[in-house]
């Protein structure tokens, strides 16, 4: 049966003891690999592994012996208690050997959890699990997670007193962060807040976020806006080595002065601008915002929104001989000359 992306994340939570199996498939091998990880934990206990209730098998592998699958499902445990027999990696290479272990399937048996790469709605696997009617199958997608996922996270790391802002910053978070690097933060704001009862801050979260190269990217725009002119260089030397292009640089600082533009537009001045400017900005980042609307004013902002649009027009120049990373060099320098006057 397939199971839909709305009910998979409470079945991965508490999966049927009696059910035959389950497949997980999907393209993000970390996503597929945390799910498994929480069904077979949920099924067989934290110490289900130490005693020997659980038994991997490479799905390379029921190639060479396809009945390692059907004895792994039939064999009787030292321990007592509920086994898994998990298959990793599979693939339809793979399929007449779960399917032997499948038919042959009976009450008591191992439970059989199989995991996979990207699959098809032809797949052979995905049909036999689908078709089963003792079992399901569900795909796993890029989609970050939601709001009660998080809320659910955020409880298993102990963090309950979480205000809105901060629930907003941990679902942006969650747009840019894979899912294990997104687990592992709120671990780690987890332990940074043990044994502080005091509500989650913005300020708590970025103390605790991985640095990232849109953060990295964020950091030289600010010192562009800033007209912090003799730290250019350097910090574009930083972001070269880490793969950032010439174009991405430009959009990034078009962006981040189409943001300036609009909260120092708006009528009730920058502070109420940007707090109606989408994607929404939070924290010490539009607080620093704010002030650098206010220091440059919508004429200045205007002429520097031109200079980008001309770089952004001869970096895409088919004619364009210069090298890129100068071109954008040179306007980050003018345009952090502008902010000075």
């Amino acid at each position: 049966m397939k199971l839909s992306p709305r009910e998979a994340p409470g079945y991965f939570r508490k999966p049927d003891p009696e059910r035959m199996g389950l497949l997980i498939y999907g393209a993000d091998a970390m996503r597929v690999a945390l799910r498994r990880a929480e069904v077979i934990k949920a099924l067989i206990g934290p110490d289900g592994e130490e005693e020997m209730r659980l038994t991997r098998i490479p799905g390379a592998e029921l190639r060479k012996d396809p009945a390692q699958l059907l004895d792994a499902t039939k064999a009787i445990g030292f321990f007592p208690g509920p086994r898994v027999a998990f298959v990793e990696d599979a693939n339809d290479n793979a399929t007449p050997a779960i399917m032997s272990a499948v038919e042959a399937w009976e009450p008591g048996d191992a439970q059989i959890i199989v995991t996979a790469g990207a699959l098809r709605a032809t797949s052979k696997l995905r049909k036999l699990f689908e078709g089963h009617p003792d079992a399901y199958a569900t795909g796993l997608y890029d989609d970050p997670p939601g709001r009660d996922e998080i809320e659910r996270m955020l409880a298993e790391a102990g963090l309950r007193e979480v205000p809105a802002d901060s629930m907003t910053a941990l679902t942006d978070l969650a747009r840019e962060l894979g899912p294990g690097d997104f687990r592992q933060t709120l671990e780690k704001i987890g332990l940074y807040k043990r044994g502080d009862t005091t509500p989650l801050t913005v300020e708590d979260i970025t103390a605790c976020a991985p640095a990232t190269t849109e953060a990295a990217l964020d950091d030289a725009l600010h010192i562009v806006a800033e007209a912090r002119s003799a730290e250019i260089a350097g910090v574009l030397r930083k972001l070269q080595a880490q793969g950032t292009t010439p174009v991405s640089l430009c959009i990034g600082a078009m962006r981040h002065f189409r943001t300036l533009h609009a909260a120092a537009c708006d009528p009730g001045g920058p502070a109420a601008g940007m707090g109606r400017v989408r994607p929404p900005v939070f924290g010490p980042r539009r607080d620093r915002m704010i002030r650098q609307a206010q220091n440059w004013g919508v004429n200045r902002l205007e002429t520097a929104l031109t200079v980008l649009t001309d770089t952004d027009l001869q970096l895409r120049s088919a004619g364009q001989t210069a090298p890129q990373m100068a071109l954008v060099e040179r306007m980050l320098i003018r345009l952090a000359m502008l902010g000075r006057r």
